[in-house]
């Protein structure tokens, strides 16, 4: 099996350059992040469920709206992430 990666998700890098399974770190949470609902089924697919579990969970940010939709898909609470951990130790201003 194969992961087709979308040009302009990774519009930053030569995507002749990109080797899944060097790089599945890098890959796994732009696609978390940035991806549709079809390449994350399938990045799943290729790297395994604890596989991408492992990369979300020691990510160093990820946004509210994809904390929580990891935490759901994993059955993780949001505590268990390192983003959400380092976002407690550097507060930023209030959401009004």
């Amino acid at each position: 099996m194969n992961l087709t990666l979308r040009a302009n998700l990774f519009w930053d890098v030569d995507m002749q350059t990109i080797d899944l399974q060097k790089h599945k770190v890098s890959v796994i949470e732009r696609i978390v992040t940035r991806g549709r609902w079809e390449e994350f089924k399938e990045m799943m697919q290729f790297y395994g469920k604890q596989t991408v579990k492992q990369v979300v969970l020691n990510a160093r940010w990820l946004d509210k709206r994809t904390l929580a939709f990891c935490s759901a898909i994993f059955e993780t609470p949001e505590t268990e992430f390192r983003c959400y951990k380092l976002a407690q130790l550097t507060p930023g201003h209030w959401d009004y």
